[in-house]
């Protein structure tokens, strides 16, 4: 619906002669005397044209108006805002296109051709995933979800790890000590160690399998292997919990056996963006649009993150993505713009990559914040997120706000079997349509006629819908393809929830006050066609945002 007045828009200022504005914005008016669709684009003109806005508002709906078959009515409201009202017819032929598509629709060739790469959790693997990683989890997952929706050629989930390090190091050693504790030796474990008890299972793995044998064994070498290859397989398996499974997993490491950090660095020499001072290496940074040159590699020899994370996006294009994702943590705001600056002296299109910033995530329990400490093992793990919540809820209450807001998870509200709580709302409105649905294939006899589920409908029938609530739900139906399209171009899943509720609100208004089934033929399978369409729509909804659909409840 936006879609076709933009076009009708841009076609009246075409032959009015008027300048085409870049965007032409249309909104559903959240007042309903307003409209279905309302523009501005009189007001973006008025400077130009020097003229009041209701005049330019005037001349746009004169063209307007001779090529207007699905609208009843054009309006001009207020200093200059053109607001259509559509036909009900079509919105009633909508529903036969829903129910003609089933689960093609919402899907588009958007982003036909593309290959995209979407990078996310990219935790080190030095303990369980947590709270906090299963927002950037989800987030990134479902944001892959919309870019397939709009027919991504390929998309790949990627994750990036890094296992070296200090933290490394830290874990091989945390494993020794727990290790020998284990076998009766004193040890000294400190705070500086990690203290989750998943060390201590790791330890004991290690002492089933080799024994006594790993006494004089460094911490660097089969203890922070087994940690890692064990930390791994958990955090696999907790992905694939929440229906995310990896493409690609790759290793920060591979930067530097291959050379392509080295080879990075000398690119910038060549190119007179580096230099050498206090024995590190800068980056001219401040010719990049940045304030201050940057450190890439340390007098000690050890290159700063920015470094790897250059070569790394380097790598990205050379592999041949075309849409490239990263989703970060709000702690990386200040540190991306170098990356994207670096990335671009090398001569790549940084506006190919897009930085999706994520807030962090208060877990409350009987109202209150639960406290958290990653090194101290104070911390809920994803896991046992799942195990109280389900893997639907976790998921949708991780989208359920902008990632730019702070995200309150509350385990109350998340364990609710009602409708208080929104997943539950969501999936109770498929479940009941499924039940109607049902119904009148067992029962519509017992009304006179006879219903199998995929009964052709007829024009004359979608004319049976008459009543305001009806067509209010076939208004909000129609929407949908827009809404993936609007997930998929702001990266901002949260929009798909907030339409899905809308829509089930809606869905509720329409059966409390009407029967479904009754004598009346025509009227009842209009009605019911209004059910499947809605129920297509719910499902394809919840399935962008990887959250089951369930018949029955």
């Amino acid at each position: 619906m936006k879609q076709q007045i933009v076009n009708l828009v841009h076609d009246a200022l075409k032959k009015l002669q008027y300048p085409v504005p870049d965007s032409i914005k249309c909104d559903y008016p959240k007042i309903e005397a307003h409209g279905d669709i309302s523009t501005n684009v009189a007001m973006l003109l008025t400077k130009e044209l020097k003229q009041p806005p209701r005049k330019i508002a005037e001349s746009i709906v004169e063209k307007l108006r001779e090529n207007s078959n699905d609208i009843k009515e054009i309006q001009i409201a207020g200093p200059g805002f053109i607001n259509f009202f559509f036909t009900e017819d079509y919105f009633k032929r909508n529903i036969k296109t829903i129910i003609d598509q089933n689960e093609q629709y919402g899907k588009s060739d958007l982003l036909r051709g593309k290959k995209a790469n979407v990078e996310f959790i990219s935790a080190n693997p030095t303990g369980p995933l947590t709270v906090g990683h299963g927002r950037n989890a989800v987030l990134g997952d479902t944001i892959a979800n919309f870019l397939e929706w709009s027919g991504s050629e390929k998309v790949d989930r990627e994750y990036y790890f890094n296992n070296a390090g200090r933290q490394m190091r830290v874990l091989g050693e945390s494993v020794r000590l727990r290790y020998l504790e284990l076998l009766g030796d004193p040890v000294d474990y400190s705070d500086e160690y990690y203290q989750g008890e998943y060390i201590k299972d790791i330890a004991q793995q290690l002492i089933d399998e080799h024994g006594i044998s790993l006494k004089d064994e460094p911490a660097e070498g089969t203890f922070k292997a087994a940690a890692e290859a064990a930390i791994f397989t958990e955090i696999q398996k907790t992905c694939e919990r929440l229906g995310i499974k990896f493409d690609h997993f790759y290793n920060e490491q591979s930067l530097y056996d291959n050379g392509y950090v080295e080879e990075v660095i000398n690119l910038f020499r060549e190119k007179n963006l580096a230099y050498d001072k206090d024995d590190a290496v800068w980056l001219k940074a401040s010719e990049l649009g940045i304030e201050q040159d940057r450190v890439i590699v340390k007098s000690t020899g050890e290159p700063t993150y920015r470094l790897p994370d250059i070569a790394y996006h380097r790598e990205k294009f050379r592999r041949g993505y075309d849409i490239i994702v990263d989703i970060l943590g709000s702690d990386h705001h200040a540190a991306y713009p170098d990356v994207l600056a670096g990335v671009k002296a090398l001569g790549y299109d940084d506006s190919k990559i897009k930085v999706v910033l994520y807030q962090f995530v208060t877990v409350l329990r009987d109202g209150i914040a639960v406290k958290m400490s990653t090194r101290k093992a104070n911390y809920i793990t994803l896991d046992e997120l799942i195990e109280e919540a389900g893997p639907d809820v976790v998921r949708y209450f991780f989208l359920m706000r902008s990632p730019q807001s702070h995200l309150n998870f509350d385990l109350d509200l998340a364990k609710q079997q009602t409708e208080e709580n929104p997943v539950y709302y969501l999936q109770y409105a498929h479940a009941r349509i499924a039940s109607i649905l049902r119904f009148a294939v067992s029962s519509s006899q017992e009304f006179g006629w006879n219903y199998t589920e995929g009964d052709e409908l007829s024009g004359e029938q979608l004319g049976a819908l008459q009543e305001k609530e009806e067509i209010d739900l076939a208004k909000r139906l129609e929407q949908f393809p827009e809404i993936v399209e609007l997930c998929t171009n702001s990266y901002e899943p949260h929009h798909m929830g907030t339409y899905l509720t809308d829509v089930a609100m809606h869905f509720h208004k329409f059966y409390h006050a009407h029967r479904v089934i009754t004598t009346e033929h025509a009227r009842s399978l209009a009605r019911l066609s209004l059910c499947r369409a809605t129920k297509i729509v719910i499902a394809a909804g919840l399935n962008t945002l990887g959250i089951s659909a369930p018949d029955k409840m």
